[in-house]
């Protein structure tokens, strides 16, 4: 069965929102990232070369650092951390002006599974204010088999989640409705989009993205118009009914098309 994709010009608005997704640069967030189990981070204090350190946080969200030992690290920003070590060397009487710097390397805590229809699958580093459509952006925009919602993964008090959103939503009234912010331990899946399938006496048949509104009036010139010995006239439309059995519907041209319909046109009889 061949499956096939086009855009036509009632799709101008989608067409719109994934060229501007595709086009979504991402800026680097100016807010500090909290630090996090599993990051990797390099520890250094000025004028002491021998306590440069790179280490990873353990699960309980400590690391330990020459001369002071462990210090809990987790939920500290960087500068929040480097006061710490600061204070500590201070405190104990190891260095009496300690200026320390904290670099993180990897913030493995906060990368997010980016999953499904989307071009570049995979793990991305969380800025502490990345949008969803921020994340997508970074991820190379959905693919052509990419549905326009996104559905988000959350725990939330130990149980999960779901949010579904309307990405159209997010980018067409950007201005009045606030980003929706990705979190650390979210998981963001982008399903197919819904389709519909139309066989016959058409010039492109397959399969087809199912956008708003379509009627049957609408799906012919996407499958590229009738056949020369096509006929609009005998359209049958077999679809599945609520105990999932196909049947098959005699249709008007006017009548809506909904997800996997199957159209198909007659041979006109000469």
């Amino acid at each position: 069965m061949r499956v096939t994709t086009r855009l036509h010009g009632y799709e101008k608005y989608y067409s719109l929102w994934l060229a501007l997704l595709l086009l979504a640069s991402i800026q680097p967030s100016t807010a500090a990232n909290n630090i996090g189990p599993d990051d990797v981070i390099r520890i250094s204090v000025y004028g002491y070369e021998d306590l440069k350190t790179e280490t990873s946080v353990s699960t309980d969200g400590r690391i330990t650092f020459p001369l002071i030992g462990e210090v809990e690290a987790s939920g500290k920003t960087s500068r929040e951390l480097e006061k710490a070590i600061a204070g500590s060397l201070i405190d104990k009487g190891f260095i009496q002006d300690a200026q320390v710097s904290v670099t993180v390397l990897e913030h493995i805590s906060q990368q997010i599974s980016v999953l499904g229809y989307i071009n570049k699958p995979g793990r991305y580093t969380l800025n502490s204010d990345s949008s969803v459509v921020d994340l997508i952006a970074m991820a190379g925009g959905i693919n052509d088999m990419g549905d326009s919602k996104a559905i988000i993964t959350r725990s939330v008090g130990g149980k999960l989640q779901k949010y579904e959103l309307n990405l159209r939503v997010y980018l067409e009234d950007a201005e009045s409705i606030p980003p929706f912010k990705i979190q650390q331990g979210d998981v963001v899946y982008l399903p197919k989009a819904p389709m519909f399938y139309i066989y016959g006496e058409v010039q492109h048949p397959g399969g087809y993205r199912l956008e708003p509104d379509i009627t049957v009036v609408k799906a012919l010139p996407i499958a590229g118009g009738l056949t020369l010995s096509g006929t609009e006239n005998g359209m049958v439309i077999k679809r599945k009914n609520e105990s999932g059995a196909l049947q098959e519907i005699d249709v008007d041209l006017s009548d809506a098309v909904l997800k996997d319909d199957v159209i198909y046109v007659d041979k006109r009889w000469f």
